[in-house]
């Protein structure tokens, strides 16, 4: 098969999947409504806040906080798109067709990320937007310093999330094992590393933790993280092609099963 013809079927499976479309569908009404959601209560308790929060507001951010929820189903499609020919018994057939492991697990992960791109951009546009609108007179404009950065940056995240739940899946083969380590580790054990003081230099350095940086405008009080919004993607970037390099190697020692 060429490579064109490998892209076109990657497509064809991934939109002939129902559960693929679901989700990232849901992830996109989450994402945008529960900002809506927690910029509309910050707009009503703004007065009452603090000196010290108000200094620190962020209303860029503010709007990106139903991403906590929306990259949920990022890495459910993330997951779903490599994971499901294992659960089918359809690796067989597809290694068959492409004997090449590399063509064949890029070319997936290419098409895979390419949706993931296009619908986290429109994701991240309209959480801020909305959210904007949401805050009323406290809201920033997409023309601020450092707020088109942030809103780049926050489909450039959700894609990124999706992503490295590919590698992660690739290297797992199995969808309930690749979700019940990676939701855990991003709900849970992320949280809890990045907010324990004992641990916070440790957590700073995991993929969300860096990563989420780039939808950041204003710094909170006492931040004293040792890399900016780019250095965060970067680090995040870095965890993804780590999980995908592990997935590749895997893919390519055993047999398809």
């Amino acid at each position: 098969m060429t490579a064109v013809q490998i892209i076109r079927s990657e497509w064809t499976k991934i939109r002939s999947v129902a559960s693929t479309v679901w989700t990232l569908s849901l992830a996109v009404v989450v994402t945008v409504a529960l900002g809506m959601l927690i910029s509309a209560l910050s707009r009503n308790q703004f007065d009452s806040m603090p000196v010290r929060d108000r200094l620190a507001f962020d209303p860029t951010f503010v709007s990106f906080a139903g991403m906590s929820l929306g990259q949920l189903a990022m890495i459910v499609f993330g997951v779903l798109v490599v994971s499901n020919e294992y659960s089918t018994g359809m690796i067989r057939v597809s290694l068959a067709a492409v004997p090449r492991r590399a063509t064949f697990l890029f070319s997936k992960i290419a098409v895979a990320a390419a949706l993931a791109l296009a619908v986290g951009m429109c994701m991240s546009f309209a959480a801020f937007f909305l959210g904007q609108a949401m805050l009323g007179p406290h809201a920033a404009r997409i023309g601020d310093p450092g707020v088109l950065r942030a809103v780049l940056g926050g489909g450039l995240y959700m894609t990124l999330i999706a992503v490295f739940s590919m590698g992660v899946a690739a290297m797992l083969r199995s969808p309930m094992l690749s979700l019940g380590i990676l939701m855990p580790f991003f709900f849970l054990i992320s949280n809890i590393l990045g907010n324990v003081d004992a641990t916070k230099k440790i957590g700073r350095f995991l993929p969300d933790q860096a990563g989420s940086r780039i939808m950041r405008v204003v710094p909170g009080l006492g931040d004293d993280t040792p890399y900016g919004p780019w250095g965060g993607l970067g680090i995040m970037v870095l965890w993804v092609i780590a999980a995908l390099a592990g997935g590749y190697l895997l893919l390519r020692r055993r047999d398809a099963q």
